[in-house]
């Protein structure tokens, strides 16, 4: 037998604004809007993203951005995914079991440390085959030709960036990775959440001015070719606000 329940609450909620308080109705687009952010900003605290693993690897994102990101590497067919900010793999075998179904390409992981419990589980995956782990600072000229080497010439290649989340650190990936995007191909920003979240319990001072959003938006102003794409925004909950940036074609 299912249950249903026998009241619910009113489909309105009650915001404050500068204007003073106002309802809106949860089954408006306004209204998915904001709960949506205000899911967005409690699942964050609540650390929602720990809870999900990608073929028994954690991958610490929303389910919403995984989606997003698997449809993405289907549609754009690329040969090379780069990532920086491994962490246990996950996103390195979400990425690579795309590639699996499409039958070709490959992924390079970049990690300043890539633990040795976290390395032994990439390297014993099913998927290994398709993954190449680089061990260095993202941004170092070294680590940059490691993974140049890599990726070769003539590629189409896509670039996740999830490292340190900082506004300096990621202003300096994009100009280091950007160029090996391909015209029509992706760089996605991660954790673009911050400044949403910056009166969360567990953030930081300063997330509201120091994150990756800022670089961003710093970087698309010297760089026309790239151009924020929202459909992969759709689901509206998402650590990727503004962040799948495409190279436009030439």
């Amino acid at each position: 037998m299912i249950e249903t329940a026998t009241s619910q609450p009113e489909p309105v909620i009650t915001i404050r604004t500068v204007d003073g308080p106002r309802d809106v109705d949860i089954y408006t687009p306004e209204g998915f809007a904001i709960v949506a952010d205000l899911f967005t900003r409690s699942g964050w605290q609540n650390k929602l993203s720990y809870e999900v693993t990608w073929l028994g690897i954690p991958i610490i994102q929303l389910p919403e951005d995984i989606v997003m990101v698997q449809e993405l590497i289907w549609k754009v067919r690329p040969e090379v995914v780069i990532e920086t900010g491994v962490a246990h793999g996950g996103g390195l075998v979400l990425y690579a079991s795309v590639l699996e179904l499409l039958g070709r390409g490959r992924v390079v992981g970049v990690d300043v440390e890539i633990r040795k419990y976290n390395r032994l589980a990439i390297e014993s995956h099913p998927l290994a085959h398709r993954i190449h782990l680089v061990e260095g600072s993202s941004v170092e000229p070294e680590t940059v030709d490691q993974v140049r080497s890599l990726v070769g010439s003539g590629q189409g290649t896509m670039v996740m960036l999830d490292s340190n989340h900082s506004r300096d650190h990621v202003r300096h990936e994009l100009e280091l990775y950007a160029p090996f995007v391909s015209p029509g191909s992706y760089v996605v920003v991660f954790d673009e959440v911050m400044p949403m979240v910056a009166d969360a319990p567990n953030a930081k001072p300063g997330w509201d001015r120091d994150n990756p959003l800022e670089a961003v938006r710093d970087f698309l102003g010297t760089h026309p070719e790239f151009v924020i794409d929202p459909a992969y925004e759709r689901l509206r909950t998402t650590y990727c606000r503004s962040g799948f940036l495409r190279r436009v074609e030439d």
